[in-house]
């Protein structure tokens, strides 16, 4: 008589950062059987990275002082110390992350990847190019990496977008960039490094933004150290208007602009308009917001199907974002809290993750406003 294979009490797709994350806070709940589970290797997003894109928030070594590396998982960690580098590129990231789960010993199930997830009477079962997996709670944990937003123009086709290794290598002549944030500024700042003429086309001009403190809103002060040089060389322009269409023009491409102007591409134009939430195989699973980002509720948890977690940088509670390592990083421990807590297993080990800085329970402290 064949028998059900054993339920996990937590399972977690997805081991990038937030998926090592929350399964380092797990591993600090008593008694409690988990593990994780990824299509690719550990930290594959990152793998996945154009080999020119690093980090925009700096990682220092300074745990001995009460300070958390930035771009930590876990209290005891430093990227900066393990890589010996500030500013990460993918492959260094994706070795840190490795180096970490090695060192906890975590359970994780690489080349597996969630096929569909369906609810059970208790929990979820969890179909994958492994075979099955039951699961009492589940942390979505999948990022946004593989699933870019594009830019809603005419002409897409002739588009590149800024997640593309195609996007990142050598440009001759002009080049336009569709969309002025992070992602738009980092690969203009890029190129213009490499003696391209760019061209941002964002009618937002987010580049201009002077008010609140949180990067998810304006300008990280490396990427506005970044702009300003790129602007004393000539050879960058910030244009107030969006892209309607982009059209093959010559050898090149030409960028229609709503306020009635084009402007000239001689290589493939640029969309750096971010990514979705991702959700793969838990879509169906999450409310939406009208923002179009997941639903969930104080908990992180899916508000349509209790015991499903999201972790990871699509989680929004109100008009916070949680879109940095260190802003997503403080929901691992209290996702761990919660599961463990339901399951009637000692939790107080979490509480080195408070102590570092790395558990935020009150959501209403996430605005962050400065003085000065």
């Amino acid at each position: 008589m064949q028998t059900q294979p054993r339920a996990l009490d937590a399972l977690v797709i997805g081991a990038g950062p937030a998926g090592i994350g929350t399964a380092l806070a797990l591993a600090a709940v008593e008694d409690l059987r988990f593990g994780v589970i990824d299509r690719g290797e550990i930290g594959q997003t990152f793998l996945d990275w154009p080999r020119a894109q690093t980090f925009l928030t700096p990682s220092f070594t300074a745990n001995g002082f009460g300070a958390t590396d930035l771009n930590a998982i876990h209290p005891k960690t430093s990227p900066a110390y393990t890589l010996g580098v500030d500013y990460p590129n993918g492959r260094q990231y994706a070795k840190y992350l490795r180096s970490v789960a090695h060192h906890f010993e975590l359970p994780v199930l690489r080349s597996t990847e969630a096929t569909h997830v369906r609810r059970r009477d208790a929990g979820f079962e969890v179909e994958t190019s492994r075979g099955p997996v039951l699961a009492r709670t589940l942390v979505w944990a999948g990022g946004e990496f593989h699933a870019p937003e594009p830019p809603r123009i005419a002409g897409l086709g002739l588009v590149d977008h800024s997640s593309d290794a195609d996007a990142w290598r050598p440009r001759e002549g002009r080049l336009v960039v569709i969309g002025g944030y992070e992602s738009g500024v980092d690969i203009a700042c890029h190129h213009v490094e490499r003696g391209s003429r760019v061209a941002i086309a964002d009618r937002a001009t987010p580049w201009d933004a002077a008010t609140g403190a949180d990067p998810s809103f304006r300008l990280a002060p490396r990427s506005r150290m970044r702009l300003e040089a790129a602007l004393a060389t000539g050879r960058l322009e910030l244009l107030a208007a969006n892209a309607l269409r982009v059209k093959p023009d010559g050898d090149g491409f030409a960028v229609a602009l709503d306020d009635g102007t084009r402007a000239a591409s001689d290589s493939r134009p640029v969309a750096a308009t971010g990514f979705g939430p991702g959700l793969g195989p838990v879509a169906e699973l999450f409310e939406r917001r009208e923002d179009g980002w997941p639903l969930v509720d104080e908990e992180d948890q899916s508000t349509i199907a209790p015991d499903l977690f999201l972790a990871g940088p699509s989680l929004r509670h109100g008009e916070a974002k949680f879109c940095f390592v260190y802003k997503f990083r403080q929901r691992f421990a209290h996702v761990a809290r919660v599961i463990g807590e339901r399951l009637g297993r000692n939790v107080d080990a979490l509480e080195a993750w408070r102590e570092a800085g790395m558990l935020t329970e009150d959501l209403a402290s996430c605005d962050a406003d400065c003085e000065c």
